[in-house]
């Protein structure tokens, strides 16, 4: 394989109004891919919109969803559809965490989490992953996280759905070889976007450096860019030592020493 041209392609972004899913658009619209920008508020698309035109000459669609409701992926489908649009590239980047022992958390925050870093993943692929991979141009990047290697206490739920997107994307990365769609999971660590404000505390970074958006895009785009593109990659030195710990502890030690980093920050 030789590297992507996304010239020409049209990239839907979940998540697009900040952090790594408005980076993904920026250096994809920069590449030449048209975009379709998805999140719920719609102010922060506009702006992201006219900024990517002017800037690039792509045509940039936004589409204000919350994709904690039912049938997302119909429903963006749907959406794309009226437009006349031909989707040839997903980036699944929704998604944000809950903190705390899982019994002090909120039942209905819960359902959310998982309805947009789980369901929402699957619903989402699986409305466009037959037109990716007919296309047999593009990319389907999920984004998931270096927690999904581990099981992370105080942040059991969001730990337990990246792990979920991982597996899940390793297997459609299998699946679609030799259809032209190359499929991966990204698995950043803690990065500097609005995730640690959603989330209501610093302790989830565990006292790691914070990656900038742009370096965790660059980590995704190089990887797809190599011959044999994997199924997954690690954004961050720290964060791929971390992940190693996974098949280099036994199952006690690494949740005793994630519960450590967690509790002590």
């Amino acid at each position: 394989m030789s590297a992507v041209d996304y010239r020409g392609q049209t990239t839907l972004i979940t998540g697009a109004s900040a952090g790594i899913g408005a980076e993904f658009a920026r250096r994809l619209a920069e590449r030449g891919s048209h975009v379709v920008l998805v999140a719920r508020r719609q102010e922060r698309l506009d702006e992201l919109a006219a900024e990517l035109t002017a800037a690039h000459g792509v045509q940039a669609t936004v589409v204000p969803l919350d994709l904690s409701l039912p049938a997302a992926g119909q429903t963006l489908a749907e959406e794309v559809a009226r437009r006349d649009l031909t989707v040839t590239s997903v980036v699944n980047n929704a998604g944000f965490g809950t903190f705390g022992p899982f019994h002090q958390e909120d039942p209905q925050r819960l359902r959310e989490e998982i309805s947009v870093d789980v369901a929402g993943v699957i619903d989402i692929s699986r409305a466009f992953i037959e037109p990716l991979r007919a296309a047999g141009t593009g990319v389907l990047i999920n984004v998931a996280s270096m927690a999904a290697y581990l099981p992370v206490p105080n942040m059991a739920v969001y730990a337990a759905a990246k792990a979920f997107v991982l597996s899940f994307t390793e297997a459609l990365w299998q699946e679609s070889r030799g259809t032209g769609l190359r499929v991966i999971a990204l698995s950043p660590g803690a990065t500097s976007t609005e995730f640690f404000d959603v989330i209501g505390t610093n302790a989830a970074d565990g006292g790691a450096r914070r990656q900038s958006p742009g370096e965790v895009v660059a980590t995704a785009l190089r990887a797809l860019d190599r011959r044999t593109p994997p199924p997954s990659v690690v954004s961050g030195r720290f964060n791929r030592v971390m992940a190693s710990l996974g098949r280099g502890l036994s199952r006690r030690r690494a949740v005793l020493l994630m519960g450590s980093m967690t509790a002590a920050h």
